[in-house]
């Protein structure tokens, strides 16, 4: 049993919650960025007829992204479903793209 008391589990408790508030910031603008250059990867494919989805680059960048969610000890199937779900945003995206032109 740790010999912390409750005082000092309410400041870790609020230091973790911190440290979460400022990656969750980080990761929404990393998003940000990422959407920005899918954006502009969606316009160039709209203005050279290229199809909206590439499956083979989304296979080799899923494969990539398991390895580098097993050594970062993040479950690689959590890593699947987060970029499965951007894959389908970033098409939507593309598609739209293409139906402006």
């Amino acid at each position: 049993m740790s010999d912390a008391t409750p005082e000092d589990a309410t400041v870790r408790l609020h230091d973790l919650r911190a440290s979460i508030d400022n990656i969750d910031a980080a990761l929404i603008f990393l998003l940000a960025e990422r959407f920005r250059c899918t954006k502009q990867v969606g316009v160039l494919k709209a203005q050279h007829g290229m199809p909206a989805s590439d499956p083979a680059r989304e296979e080799q960048q899923l494969e990539r992204l398991r390895r580098l969610a097993a050594d970062a000890d993040l479950d690689p199937e959590f890593a699947q479903k987060w970029f499965t779900f951007v894959v389908a945003e970033v098409i939507r995206h593309h598609t739209a793209a293409a139906e402006a032109e």
